[in-house]
């Protein structure tokens, strides 16, 4: 592919794609479906979730009030927006968008479970002239494995019967700063044609697009993001414990730093990282350097980091009780937070999960409270958040782990001893950064 890697393109005379399969209506799918419907395409969302498609169909799914609004116009345009369960409908678009989930397992093992299925339905679905677009995270080579050589297999040469390149997804959930519009989309291809055609269809939905020479680069351009999140976030952590033995707000140091306009980018401490990305991509890149026995000394030191976070925040907790004339094991902990970023009901990966589970060990009693997140399950056990009276005062710790606009203020108020896990409140007496 003789592509220049550096270039933001449009083609002179772009093709018409009409219609478009998106498999995996979840966080990233469902908004891409819609957006696509935005973009005057006729979209077939293809979901295993029976679940899952009945709330889209209720319109009752999690999302911003942007795609809230999309959803609801385009259930009244069941002929431009279909959602099913039956995945073999892929067979019936002009391109193939897969929107999965790629998780680690317990041992940070890259779980390929619902991408390879998924990738296999494209396969045995596919038919001359179709663009297929890969947009889960996953190793380098991933596309390569799972897509071009089973279809070179079915007698479908990519880039001259059909069309396949990797697009890596850049969906900030919860968070509407950024919408899928206004955030340049990678795309990388088999050959350049694959690349250029891929580019038309995210082009619906994106205007700017940035074409790299080849299928991996662009599968380690997401990589890379991720990572660089991961070995920051790492960093800040460590800064944090650092400014606590000279006495010093963390949060204070690095807004102070960032008012150098150059050659500094702010990342924040916190209990730990959750959500589908920074917990697990990297681990991905980890697995496969293993493979080839590398051995990448800052992102594992970063991944270690960050694995390790939700136990310090346990033991910061122990020495706040400590300091206060208390024990954790013959105290009642509030868990406050149970989401792993605000705003959101998502509590995958979610650091409030390990950090109950330290907890749970310890002390005597612990309860959970979270506005938007019902109840969460750790272990064997199901917590349900608390309501009616959240007084701080009614528990000897308060750890927030999380902070919702809706949160209810009274637990920070007051008399009560409170560990300050997102270093986001007021300072006061008793609030205790970890």
């Amino acid at each position: 592919m003789t592509l220049d890697s550096h270039c933001v393109t449009t083609p002179s005379a772009p093709r018409r794609t009409e219609t478009v399969a998106v498999i995996g209506l979840g966080y990233v799918g469902l908004p891409t479906a819609l957006a696509m419907y935005d973009g005057a395409m006729r979209v077939i969302g293809l979901e295993v979730s029976a679940d899952r498609v009945e709330r889209i169909r209720q319109g009752e799914p999690d999302l911003l009030p942007d795609d809230r609004q999309r959803l609801h116009d385009a259930r009244r345009d069941p002929d431009r927006f279909v959602v099913t369960t039956d995945v073999a409908a892929a067979a019936e678009a002009d391109a193939v968008i897969v929107c999965v989930p790629t998780p680690v397992d317990a041992s940070l093992t890259p779980d390929l479970t619902w991408l390879r299925t998924a990738c296999a339905t494209v396969v045995a679905c596919a038919r001359p002239g179709q663009v297929l677009i890969l947009t889960s995270t996953s190793y380098v080579g991933c596309t390569r494995d799972l897509l071009t050589e089973p279809l070179s297999r079915r007698g479908l040469t990519p880039g001259t019967d059909i069309f396949v390149a990797f697009s890596p997804e850049r969906i900030n959930p919860g968070s509407d700063a950024f919408d899928l519009a206004s955030v340049p989309r990678v795309v990388g291809g088999v050959t350049e044609e694959c690349a250029l055609r891929a580019a038309e269809v995210l082009r619906r939905v994106c205007p700017v697009t940035h074409l790299v020479s080849s299928l991996e680069a662009a599968e380690m351009v997401k990589l890379l993001e991720n990572t660089f999140r991961a070995v920051n976030i790492a960093l800040a952590n460590e800064v944090a414990d650092v400014c606590q033995r000279f006495a010093l707000n963390p949060v204070e140091v690095i807004d102070a730093a960032a008012t150098k306009p150059f050659g500094f980018m702010p990342f924040y401490p916190g209990p730990g990282v959750g959500g589908h990305c920074i917990p697990c991509d990297p681990h991905y890149l980890l697995w496969q350097l293993r493979r080839e026995h590398v051995h990448p000394p800052v992102i594992s030191a970063a991944m270690q980091d960050i694995s390790t976070r939700p136990a310090r925040i346990v033991e910061r907790a122990t020495e706040v009780l400590d300091q206060a004339g208390k024990t954790l094991s013959t105290s009642h902990v509030l868990v406050a937070g149970l989401a792993y970023k605000p705003n959101v009901s998502d509590t995958r990966e979610s650091p409030a999960l390990d950090i109950i589970a330290g907890l749970a060990r310890r002390a005597s009693r612990v309860s959970v409270y979270d506005p938007i997140v019902p109840s969460v399950r750790v272990g064997e056990r199901v917590y349900a958040s608390v309501s009616g009276d959240l007084r701080a005062e009614n528990y000897d710790l308060v750890v927030v782990c999380c902070r919702h606009d809706s949160m209810n203020p009274e637990l920070f108020d007051g008399e009560s001893l409170v560990l300050d896990a997102t270093f986001s409140l007021p300072a006061r007496a008793k609030t205790h950064l970890p």
